[in-house]
């Protein structure tokens, strides 16, 4: 169906890369959504880096770079099928059957623009190129089907037609040399033959009827000695002689074959389409086991010949679809390279400056070489980007060991690395050991002092020894939900390895200093809190005078005046006063009964005394906050100082 060719100076650079194994840069799978509602073919030029796809049901061609990125769309190509690379990458050919007479379509690789447009009876529906024409299946009439060819050194000539009662459909076609292959998509028996096309005619030099049936792809290897069927029948990909069509082996895939394509360099890539199975099989050339697979792990599955390779084999691009009919363009990476699976088992704790012992593995598809060796790097809060170990040699069994003392505390990671070589893609992987760290001394002076009302307190955080680090944070949390733990210093302690703050205390407050940790101490924090007490006072009015008696400062009263208390406190949403009375009785003061009033927003409570007034007794009253029962507990009890009174007649 397809066939993709290197320049000369592509060749070249490939044998020189391969004589010299030089290293190529790695770069990752990617998937890109495509514009496109359905896939008919999909070619690339490895020229210029661009991928040709084209979608029949929307009548364009989607061009894309390597990336996988949209670069142009080539549109009003309805019916738009088979797509073909010319020998030289300069031109994409493409079969246009519908929207107008058929045609096949030239379309310059350089700028991705259409440049020509032959017109032909019938409808060309698969390309393929060899002996300097242009071939291609077609449909002349119902239940019937040939073989056409356009002369791409004289264009203008007309095209050339050649029935064949081999065919009830046009016939998928690819070439390699002088040898052309047709089969004919979804007929069963698979039919299936060759030509020899020298002579600028199509002789059949083989007809048979393949194993299985509903083909889906074929593809020539470069040397044209191979067919490669993918037919959704057999578990396999089968091969077929081009002398002869006898079967020349199988490349082990899964049942639901859809796609399959050849690089320059003979590795195959067998696609199937299966929700539960790797989609993609990669062989290395004449080999008969994968050495590496592809699966989506989506719900997406791959398009009916859907394959195509890159010239130098770095990427192969595959288009696959979901439920919902969105299409995506994934590019794979390395493909023809082995997976190389590392694993690292570390101790899960550790000593810090004690050896500890990391064991692994590394296993692949294909052989390694033995003495290998890994490189290995050490992550830690002294080296957080990395520090090189010396590197690792893998045993004849792929197991390795390596001893290290890590010197810092702290989560420590290992990291090893195979870099991969030209059979094999690189491989990485990591654990993590937990190692102790000393636990560093540190405190907070004042707690459980309570302070009053606005007072600056000075709070010192004492840090004891230290590897590194010597940086405290302080924090101030004070009570209440709308008022946030608020870092109020950060910095180096001192000589004696102190760090202090002053702190406006407005509320009971918890002074937490923190210790981030360093290399060889873990980090630590440690609290104190205080409390706060309210600004509580309390006025009296309406008596009608005052006099200093008793050892107190007296309000006197007429028993017919009620007095009013006043009591400013420092306000909280719902507090309330505790307003407490007492009368004095032969030398000693006894409980006179208390009451709670909320106070106003203005932290404000007035309250008046009412009822009847005894003459003679002696009386005090004082304001409280009792955490806990005036509403919150955002500060520590206080009690406001006693008034006295007395009422006369």
């Amino acid at each position: 169906m397809r066939k993709r060719t290197l320049t000369a100076a592509t060749t070249l650079a490939v044998l020189i890369s391969s004589a010299a194994l030089t290293a190529t840069p790695a770069f990752a799978d990617t998937t890109t959504a495509l514009p496109v509602k359905s896939v008919g073919d999909v070619v690339v030029d490895g020229e210029h880096q661009r991928v040709f796809i084209s979608d029949p049901d929307n009548g364009k061609i989607v061009v894309t770079d390597y990336a996988g990125q949209v670069v142009k769309q080539l549109t009003s190509l309805k019916g738009v099928t088979d797509l073909e690379l010319s020998a030289d990458s300069d031109t994409v050919y493409a079969a246009v059957s519908a929207g107008g007479p058929p045609a096949v379509v030239s379309i310059a690789t350089a700028s991705a623009t259409e440049v020509g447009h032959i017109d032909l009876p019938y409808s060309p529906k698969y390309l393929a190129e060899a002996g300097g024409k242009l071939w291609f299946g077609y449909a002349p009439g119902a239940d019937q089907g040939g073989i056409g060819s356009i002369d791409l050194a004289a264009p203008g000539q007309p095209a050339s037609f050649f029935p064949d009662e081999a065919w009830t459909a046009a016939p998928m076609v690819d070439a390699s040399g002088n040898t052309l292959v047709a089969g004919q998509p979804g007929r069963t028996p698979q039919h299936l033959a060759a030509y020899d096309v020298s002579s600028g005619t199509p002789t059949r030099t083989a007809l048979r009827d393949a194993d299985g049936g509903g083909m889906k792809d074929l593809t020539l290897t470069p040397d044209g000695k191979d067919v490669v069927l993918a037919s959704p029948g057999p578990t396999h990909h089968t091969a077929y002689r081009t002398s002869d069509l006898a079967p020349d082996g199988e490349y082990p895939s899964d049942a639901y074959a859809n796609a399959v394509d050849i690089a320059p360099d003979g590795s195959v890539a067998a696609g199937i389409d299966g929700p539960y199975e790797p989609d993609i099989y990669v062989f290395k050339p004449g080999a008969h086991t994968s050495v590496r697979e592809y699966d989506f792990r989506t719900t997406d599955r791959l398009a009916d010949s859907a394959l195509a390779w890159a010239p130098d084999a770095s990427r192969l691009f595959a288009v696959s679809y979901n439920s919902d009919g969105a299409y995506s363009l994934r590019v794979l990476a390395g493909p023809t390279k082995a997976v190389t699976t590392v694993t690292v088992n570390a101790p899960s704790t550790a000593p810090r400056a004690k050896k500890l012992t990391v064991k692994g593995k590394v296993t692949s598809r294909v052989a390694l070489a033995a003495g290998m060796k890994l490189t290995v790097t050490r992550t830690d809060l002294d080296s957080p980007r990395g520090k090189s170990l010396p590197a690792v040699t893998v045993r004849a069994d792929g197991t390795y060991s390596f001893t290290d003392t890590p010197p810092a505390g702290g989560k420590v990671k290992y990291t090893v690395n195979y870099a991969g070589d030209a059979a094999h893609a690189a491989g990485s992987a990591s654990d993590t050991v937990d190692v102790s760290r000393a636990r560093p001394g540190l405190s907070v002076n004042n707690n459980g002092k309570v302070y009053s009302y606005g007072k600056d307190v000075k709070f010192t955080a004492h840090l004891g020894s230290t590897y590194k680090n010597r940086t405290v944070e302080i924090w101030a949390d004070p009570a209440g939900p709308d008022k946030p733990n608020k870092l109020v210093k950060s910095g180096r302690v001192n000589a004696d390895g102190n760090l202090s703050v002053t702190v406006d205390l407005r509320r009971n407050t918890k002074v937490t200093a923190k210790f981030a940790g360093d290399a060889r101490y873990q980090p630590r924090s440690a609290s104190s809190t205080v409390g706060t007490q309210v600004k509580v006072s309390t006025s009296v009015s309406r008596q009608y005078k005052t006099r200093s008696t008793w050892g107190h400062t007296y309000y006197f009263f007429h028993k017919a005046k009620n007095p009013l208390f006043t009591t400013t406190m420092t306000y909280y949403p719902n507090r309330a006063q505790r307003l407490e009375f007492q009368v004095y009785y032969q030398g000693t003061w006894y409980d006179g009964g208390s009451q709670y009033f909320p106070l106003g927003s203005d932290g404000v409570s007035r309250v008046e005394l009412g009822g009847t007034h005894d003459t003679g007794w002696r009386f005090r009253v004082r304001a409280t906050y009792l955490k806990g029962n005036s509403g919150d507990s955002v500060n520590s009890t206080t009690h406001g100082g006693w008034k006295y009174f007395t009422f006369t007649g």
